[in-house]
């Protein structure tokens, strides 16, 4: 009974012996290019200042699809019909990208955002109906930090859906303000008063040249249109420091402010 399995090894070994020998080095020879292969890839992103994330992940994935060829071609060479085999893996693969498809998105977008980088961490953005500043940037998820201090994660797939505004993105940002006076005030005093208002404050830029004009004669006030240029981080104290400065300066030269009012005339019918 020895005798026979070892006369059929030896058989099969004279029959498929250098078929197993030369899977044995394709697959030898085809791991240690696709480990070659996986760190010049890994060296390129690296040298084009890609996210450590997407390097990561990019080679992983090169590395797993050039074995997964490698093992086919050994499996071929030793005579298995590997044609079904990659059918039940194209099946699988398939069934996994539909069960996977608002993830798969995600990660599309992921990688979209880390390649063309419409805002980087730091940021203050709004984006997926989010504002806030960006603390994170994963392959799925994008981190924020909104005013109040709330961490939001946000998927990247509804980032990338939408408008992105990047408020940080210019260094400059201009300051859009409207002002209402009366009727009775002197137009040229009052854009004067505001014209020295800004001049005195040295975090509003000269260049370009705050614009100060009328836009509209309402209901109740004629309304100045005021919009000084500042730094992005200077954008939120000026804008609130202005608006006081305007109500104190207007205050003190005896301009008005006017509010919505109605006269009702009441008649007495005897």
């Amino acid at each position: 009974m020895e005798n026979e399995v070892v006369q059929k090894v030896i058989g099969l070994l004279a029959t498929h012996g250098l078929n197993v020998v030369f899977a044995i080095l394709i697959f030898i020879i085809g791991r240690i290019v696709a480990g070659v292969l996986r760190n010049l890839i890994s060296k390129i992103m690296q040298k084009r200042k890609v996210d450590e994330t997407l390097v990561s992940f990019v080679s992983s994935l090169s590395y797993v699809v050039m074995m997964a060829f490698v093992i086919v071609a050994a499996l071929d060479k030793l005579g298995i019909k590997t044609t079904s085999f990659i059918a039940i893996l194209g099946a699988a693969g398939l069934a996994v990208g539909l069960a996977l498809q608002g993830s798969l998105a995600n990660f599309a977008s992921g990688v979209l955002m880390i390649i063309f980088k419409p805002f980087k961490c730091g940021d203050f953005i709004e984006g997926g109906g989010i504002s806030g500043i960006v603390e994170g940037i994963s392959i799925f998820t994008t981190e924020m930090r909104t005013g109040d201090n709330k961490k939001i994660i946000v998927p990247n797939g509804k980032i990338m859906a939408d408008n992105i505004v990047n408020y940080s993105a210019k260094e400059t940002r201009r300051i859009d303000l409207v002002v209402g006076v009366s009727y009775s005030d002197d137009l040229n005093k009052v854009k004067s008063v505001l014209e020295g208002l800004l001049a005195s404050d040295d975090r509003i830029l000269k260049d370009p040249a705050p614009t100060i004009g009328v836009s509209e004669l309402a209901d109740s006030s004629v309304n100045f249109v005021v919009r000084p240029w500042v730094k992005s981080a200077d954008y939120w104290t000026v804008l609130f420091d202005t608006n006081k400065s305007i109500k104190e300066k207007f205050d003190a030269e005896g301009i008005s402010i006017p509010f919505p009012q109605q006269d009702v005339h009441l008649i007495n019918e005897k």
